[in-house]
């Protein structure tokens, strides 16, 4: 898998942890892919290769996390503090009783797309959640009835997902 990685506009953005995670993802990737991956014949190295996505689905929420602090969307305090969730901050889903002040899924489409939000920044607004949802909590969270073992090609997805919802996030917000 090659993502091109050093070539995103957002490269020089975040810090070089983040930059080491999702480096540390397409390693995993290029590793398993070398040994077979999911051979043809329908037999595994691994069960589960949701251990690719750990370290992308970790840098997303440092790069989301820093993008929300510098569009001023939360607090050093938010962004320093063990509190602030994006599962909730992003959540379109969540009961305004619930929500303190504006969500940042609010404040993204208002901002990104002007004082009525267009659909282009609601469908980045929608596309930062759903990547969320599907390539870190989904993956990230076990429940007994509910196993989400993941295929290689199906992380080697969600790795692009999220590489491809930062690609949207930095250009869509116009972040410097």
């Amino acid at each position: 898998m090659d993502l091109n990685l050093q070539n995103k506009v957002w490269w020089d953005y975040i810090e070089e942890d983040l930059q080491e995670l999702l480096v540390a993802s397409e390693f995993l990737a290029n590793v398993v892919k070398s040994w077979g991956g999911d051979m043809p014949s329908g037999s595994k190295v691994f069960h589960d290769y949701s251990f690719i996505v750990f370290p992308a689905a970790k840098a997303y929420e440092g790069f989301l996390k820093k993008v929300f602090l510098d569009m001023g969307f939360i607090t050093e305090e938010d962004y320093h503090g063990k509190y602030f969730r994006i599962g909730k901050a992003l959540n379109p889903y969540l009961e305004k009783k619930y929500r303190s002040g504006e969500s940042v899924y609010d404040k993204l489409v208002k901002f990104c797309g002007g004082s009525s939000g267009s659909e282009t920044s609601k469908r980045l607004a929608d596309t930062l959640w759903e990547t969320w949802i599907k390539c870190r909590n989904l993956v990230f969270h076990w429940f007994p009835d509910e196993k989400r073992a993941i295929t290689f090609p199906e992380a080697r997805d969600k790795v692009k997902m999220i590489v491809k919802a930062m690609d949207m996030a930095f250009s869509g917000c116009k972040i410097k």
